[in-house]
């Protein structure tokens, strides 16, 4: 009898495939690469063409000669590696490993792991796509050529453990200079001004915003202008001048791609794109489900296409026409417009199977399985929902020359959000009580001045920083949880209440990075490349024509840095404490946390304590030093030294000056010196250094 075998690339596939498949079929997994480039070397020689030196990856010996075993009795080898361009190569080295050239050899892929999807693939076997693989190839050489050239040089430049990347040095300089914004950011005064109206004949009374004179809209940017504006309206006569009715519409979301995937599971579900991509490949390969056994729930997890196949359209219509009704389903499928070239044909991440609901499987699924899951469910159903619809009306009122808006809105059909509301759905409606016309009576009752700051550039979340390097054409849905994961677990990051802060090691790396090699960490040279990669894909560039125009400048980049960038020191330094167990000048270390300090008589002294750099300014409390400081994920702040005794901190750097105004210290920001009283405001250019 024929026998057929299928390599895949995960063993959690196996089972699954194997009882769609039947006895014919052996599967087996390929765990992953077999081949790569060797790791003691770069693996490629510039002067031969950029030829790739590949080698069996240690530790798959035993597993290879499994796969050539079976390979033997097999009529037809069938690769159903992933779809995409890693497992395109992963299928062309299996290819090659197991000397299948003189097989019977097929590429076969599918979108989600379904006895029909399965079926399906085997019917459209196709060659290996060598456009895919040279792409793919490209990719790795050039993050070989960026991290085995780059990283000793910050070894000897900084110290031993760092790396840079071609995409995670470009993902750091993104958070450094979103740091820098911040820490240069002057808040600036500005203030609202609500006025409350009784309404005759009606219980609620409304508030209105202040908008602008008749003339022109207009802010209220000082206290002394809220008071001039409330002072000339004293006893005022407040009229109703318009009013509006209208409606609008809220369009369901689009189905998830990776990106979207992992920003909505970290807002909503507090998961780190790790986390999220962990067990979205779970969902993918299969879980088992009582009476059906290992079952795929999701569709391929690693896409950028919003498009969703016609039979799963039809099975959403069917779906929500049953479970919601006729007029909750869309009229038309939208689809996301995209300019940017979508990596491949995958289809949106959605659900392989909606009558298998969340709510009929959760007992069987581990908490956050199901909650993922459930995640993916309800935004697939609501995409292909009709939208929601709201009556609006908006009031002008007008008393002397000023004039107060109000806004409200009330939703008239719920549509997609009878399934799914992301967090900026959840707005309080504003519902007027009544009928409220030119010809309607207002009584004033008060106003309700209120000062604001204007608020500087938030920091980056794991959630924010996917969206931005998407936007920047930055890395690919494959790339962007390993990238944030490396930075964070080099210490170049670190990540408090979801935010991401940029660490001392990370600020020296990136201004070496900067400094010694602009165009790596370049926003536009690395989407540039991306585009490149992406021309691989299509056939329209030539994988060695990028690497090979490339290299040469790495290389001299390398050089030059070599010769030219000055070393970060980081000898012992000594301090001016004295050890209290044998009366050294105690020295300055570097650990993994940062700096502490230890007793230079080590081994037979082993004291050591926390080290605090004493910036030469008093704490304006207590009068003792104020030192710089990091929080246990490596954040930097300055407190008093005397902390717990003393509770003095702030997060920007004292200057040592005194507020003119109020007396308190002022604050270094960028090139500004700014009170650490927001209230007061007061603000100064810093002096500058005389060289």
């Amino acid at each position: 009898m024929a026998k057929y075998l299928v390599i895949v690339e995960s063993p959690a596939k196996v089972k699954t495939i194997k009882k769609f498949l039947g006895a014919n079929y052996e599967v087996m997994a390929s765990q992953g690469h077999v081949r790569d480039l060797p790791k003691s070397q770069l693996g490629f020689d510039p002067e031969h063409d950029y030829e790739p030196k590949y080698i069996t990856i240690r530790g798959k010996g035993d597993l290879l000669a499994s796969l050539r075993k079976e390979v033997k009795k097999a009529d037809k080898i069938y690769l159903a590696t992933d779809p995409d361009r890693e497992g395109e190569a992963i299928s062309w080295h299996l290819y090659y490993a197991l000397k299948l050239e003189n097989k019977k050899v097929y590429r076969i892929t599918f979108n989600e792991i379904t006895k029909n999807a399965v079926k399906e693939s085997l019917k459209n076997a196709r060659e290996i796509d060598m456009n895919l693989v040279d792409a793919q190839q490209a990719r790795r050489m050039l993050d070989r050529m960026v991290g085995y050239r780059i990283s000793p040089l910050l070894w000897a430049k900084i110290k031993r453990g760092l790396s840079a990347g071609r995409v995670q040095s470009v993902a750091l300089r993104i958070i450094c200079d979103r740091e820098d914004e911040i820490n240069a950011f002057i808040p600036e005064e500005y203030w609202s001004l609500d006025v409350n109206l009784k309404v005759k004949g009606e219980k609620k009374p409304i508030c209105a915003k202040y908008y602008g004179t008749t003339e022109k809209k207009q802010g209220i940017t000082s206290k002394e202008q809220a008071d001039s504006i409330m002072d000339s309206l004293n006893g005022a006569k407040f009229e109703v001048k318009e009013v509006r009715h209208g409606e609008r519409v809220k369009k369901a979301p689009l189905p998830f791609t990776t990106s979207t995937l992992q920003q909505e599971a970290s807002k909503v579900l507090n998961f780190s794109t790790q986390k999220t991509m962990r067990l979205a490949q779970q969902l993918y390969e299969g879980v088992d489900i009582k009476g059906e056994g290992t079952v795929g729930l999701i569709t391929y997890l690693r896409t950028d296409s919003t498009r969703v196949s016609e039979e799963a359209e039809t099975q959403a219509a069917e779906f929500i026409d049953v479970h919601y009704g006729e007029k909750y389903k869309t009229a038309a499928a939208t689809e996301k417009k995209n300019s940017q070239k979508i990596q491949d044909a995958h289809e949106a991440i959605r659900p392989t199977d909606l009558n298998r609901m969340p709510i009929a499987i959760k007992e069987q699924l581990p908490r956050d399985l199901f909650r993922l899951y459930q995640l993916i469910w309800k935004r697939f159903v609501a995409s292909r929902m009709s939208a929601a619809q709201y009556d609006t009306t908006s009031v002008k009122i007008q008393a002397k020359d000023q004039i107060f808006a109000l806004a409200a809105s009330r939703m008239r059909f719920d549509g997609f959000m009878s399934v799914y509301t992301q967090e900026d759905d959840k707005e309080e409606e504003n519902v007027l009580g009544g009928n409220l016309d030119e010809n309607s009576v207002l009584e004033f009752q008060s106003f309700d001045p209120k000062q604001h700051f204007t608020q500087p550039p938030a920091h980056y979340t794991e959630a924010s920083l996917v969206r931005a390097m998407e936007e920047l054409g930055i890395g690919r849905p494959s790339t962007y949880a390993p990238t944030i994961t490396t930075i964070l677990a080099r210490r170049y990051i670190a990540k408090e209440n979801r935010n991401l802060y940029v660490t001392e090691l990370g600020e020296v790396v990136n201004n070496m990075m900067k400094e010694a090699f602009p165009s790596i960490v370049d926003v536009n040279f690395t989407a540039n490349m991306e585009a490149l990669l992406d021309g691989v894909e299509e056939g329209t560039v030539k994988w060695k024509t990028i690497v090979s125009n490339f290299y040469p400048d790495l290389d001299e980049a390398v050089k030059k840095a070599e010769k030219d960038l000055a070393e970060v020191t980081i000898a012992d330094e000594e301090s001016d404490e004295v050890c209290e167990l044998c009366g050294r000048r105690m020295v300055i270390k570097y650990g993994p946390h940062g700096r502490f300090l230890a007793c230079p008589g080590f081994p037979e002294c082993r004291n050591t304590k926390p080290y605090f750099e004493k910036i030469g300014v008093a704490c304006p409390k207590c009068g003792k030093d104020i030192v710089m400081k990091k929080t246990k994920k490596g954040r930097k702040y300055y407190g008093c030294i005397d902390n717990p005794e003393c509770d003095f901190m702030v997060w920007q750097k004292p200057s040592g000056e005194k507020c003119p105004r109020c007396g308190k210290l002022l604050l270094e920001k960028g090139n500004k010196l700014v009170c650490m009283d927001e209230q007061c405001g007061y603000v100064k250019n810093k002096p500058t250094e005389e060289k």
